[in-house]
């Protein structure tokens, strides 16, 4: 089960040991899930990259999800896969996957695709870009509204992508997000460790906000 909090998504980095390094800084502060993404290495560097997060995201408890590549996902035994519109049919993710690992499903501003996604059996839907993104600058925009109703309609867990900082992250989680992916507010930061403990107050603050009478 997918737990509230900080997505933490991997930058474009071909330096396994400077990736590495980061992970290690940052798994402490108990990001919710881990995505292996890397849009610039060949298959082969991927590979090795991804294998190199997998050990100590395991050893931190933190599921390691593979960014559009279900079939490396497999070979290293990862913890899921996330899964954008040509990254092959959801249906058969599923079943590939199992039942344990986790499948994800990038629905960017398409209500039509969160359900789909859901029927097929996916565990969390992802809706972005929700801000201008430095990533993926060309990348559709999505409306926290969106956030909202699947939070109310679609009985799984909500991402929010695109663009993402400290400063917006508040509205996000107010509107329905149970997690938050963050490439750049937190690798690009000054200090990534004490960035990412500040979306982790965010969600426990939250929290409280929801529990209080």
């Amino acid at each position: 089960m997918l737990k509230r909090g900080l997505y933490l998504v991997t930058p474009d980095w071909n330096d396994t040991e400077a990736l590495l390094e980061a992970l290690r800084i940052l798994l402490p502060e108990a990001p919710a899930v881990v995505q292996y993404r890397n849009k610039l290495a060949a298959p082969a560097h991927k590979a090795t990259q991804a294998r190199a997060l997998l050990a100590p995201c395991r050893a931190a408890g933190i599921p390691l999800l593979i960014n559009d590549d279900l079939d490396l996902a497999l070979a290293i035994d990862a913890d899921g896969v996330h899964l954008g519109r040509d990254d092959g049919d959801l249906v058969r993710a599923r079943r590939m996957l199992g039942p344990r690992r986790i499948l994800g499903v990038s629905c960017y501003g398409e209500w039509a695709r969160a359900e789909a996604g859901v029927a097929a059996g996916a565990d969390y839907v992802a809706f972005g870009a929700l801000f201008p993104s430095p990533t993926k600058p060309q990348a559709p925009r999505a409306t926290p509204d969106l956030l909202t109703r699947a939070k109310a309609g679609l009985g799984v867990p909500v991402a929010a992508i695109g663009g993402i900082t400290l400063d917006n992250a508040p509205a996000l989680i107010a509107a329905g997000a149970d997690l938050l992916a963050v490439i750049s507010d937190v690798f690009s930061a000054p200090g990534p460790a004490a960035r990412a403990a500040a979306y982790r107050e965010l969600f426990a603050s939250a929290s409280q906000d929801l529990s209080a009478p």
